[in-house]
């Protein structure tokens, strides 16, 4: 569940402006389900963005130095990672709205490489049970992901994989088609490897059950099931309102996504100096002054993190008068006696005004260039 529609919105805001697929991490907390027997559901506070290359068919995830960092921030707001979430989206009509509805019964759901990337995390984040001989049975960690439904709408679609994918995926057994994404094949054995046969039951044409090998293997054997929603009555983690720009997500390489210094400042100097629990509030944020280049604090804001983590608006009130933010507070001011990067560009229009900005992924190329450096698409 998540806990208001705005966290999925900014996260699919990258989707809108670039036409270009994105996955992100869930954090929240695990809590029990009050409308289910022994149910158990995944609440979702923040979705961090880690970095990748991303393209509108496909994502590649890249070394995230800072994962760790991340990990823990969410660990002293009284968050964890429960689950990843990416997107599938083609625009269908652009006036409309619309999105293209191509996962389906006659199609697939989640393809092989997507079962298999379920697979590897819910590897990495096993369930904890004392009645198990190794301490771990199964896995919480869910996958979302967004897509176009029947009615050709957004909507979200919540999975995971069976125990037996897990362990094909732990023992490097499982790997996908070449043509056919809802097909999985179980490797052959090798010198090196020894792989048992794994077997399914199907119906023939003839209504009988009959038993194939799994190769190749239909994905949906794998699959759960998991219902994706919001809540009636928004619940609401951090600090979110229709008058403030929410501070960049990291890892965005776009004009207008950057956290850098100067979105620092921009994003400060929309609240008043007594509401900086609000200010605080917001996961992006916290990372990018544990981590910013020029005074990484992350050794000092554990006291914010219990006053975010708490409400408390006395504490958060208390941190902002430390030295380490004063620090911070006297370089925006020195930077705001600088001319802006506006201001600079106007001052030397000579060579910045002839920049011309891609339509379809929004990078800025040199005038002589007659298509884009990076989506290669036509001016």
């Amino acid at each position: 569940m998540f806990e208001n529609p705005q966290l999925v919105e900014r996260f699919l805001n990258y989707w809108r402006s670039t036409g270009h697929q994105r996955v992100g991490f869930l954090y929240g907390r695990h809590e029990t389900h009050k409308d289910v027997p022994l149910g158990i559901k995944a609440t979702v506070a923040a979705i961090y963005e880690p970095p990748q290359e991303s393209t509108r068919d496909n994502v590649t995830l890249l070394p995230d130095d800072r994962a760790h960092i991340v990990d823990k921030i969410a660990s002293q707001l009284g968050l964890q990672k429960v689950g990843w979430i990416f997107t599938d989206l083609v625009a269908d009509d652009m006036v409309k709205g619309t999105v293209k509805h191509f996962r389906n019964v006659n199609s697939h759901f989640l393809s092989a490489q997507e079962c298999i990337m379920a697979g590897h995390f819910q590897n990495q984040h096993p369930n904890p049970c004392q009645f198990s001989p190794n301490g771990y049975f199964g896995s919480k960690f869910v996958t979302v992901c967004v897509t176009g439904d029947s009615q050709n709408q957004v909507h979200m679609e919540g999975y995971q994989v069976s125990n037996q994918c897990m362990a094909l995926v732990r023992d490097d057994c499982l790997v996908p088609t070449k043509d056919a994404p809802e097909l999985g094949y179980i490797r052959e054995s090798t010198n090196d490897q020894y792989v048992p046969d794994v077997f399914f039951k199907e119906k023939d044409g003839y209504g009988n059950e009959v038993t194939q090998l799994a190769r190749p293997l239909p994905i949906e054997y794998l699959l759960i099931d998991v219902p994706v929603s919001t809540p009636m009555e928004p619940l609401f983690t951090f600090y979110v309102s229709p008058t403030i720009q929410p501070f960049p997500v990291e890892n965005r390489i776009v004009d207008g996504h950057l956290q850098d210094f100067s979105s620092l400042m921009t994003y400060l100097r929309q609240f008043p100096p007594d509401s900086f629990l609000d200010t605080a509030s917001d996961l992006h944020f916290l990372l990018y002054i544990a981590t910013m280049d020029m005074l990484p604090m992350r050794d000092s804001i554990g006291s914010l993190l219990e006053a975010v983590k708490l409400k408390d608006r006395s504490l958060a009130k208390t941190w902002a008068k430390s030295e380490q933010w004063a620090t911070v507070e006297q370089m925006i001011s020195a930077q705001g006696m600088m001319p802006s990067v506006d201001e600079q560009i106007q001052a030397s229009p000579s060579r910045t005004s002839a920049l011309w900005t891609c339509q379809h992924c929004t990078y800025l190329n040199q005038p002589e260039e007659n298509q884009c450096e990076i989506c290669e698409l036509p001016r």
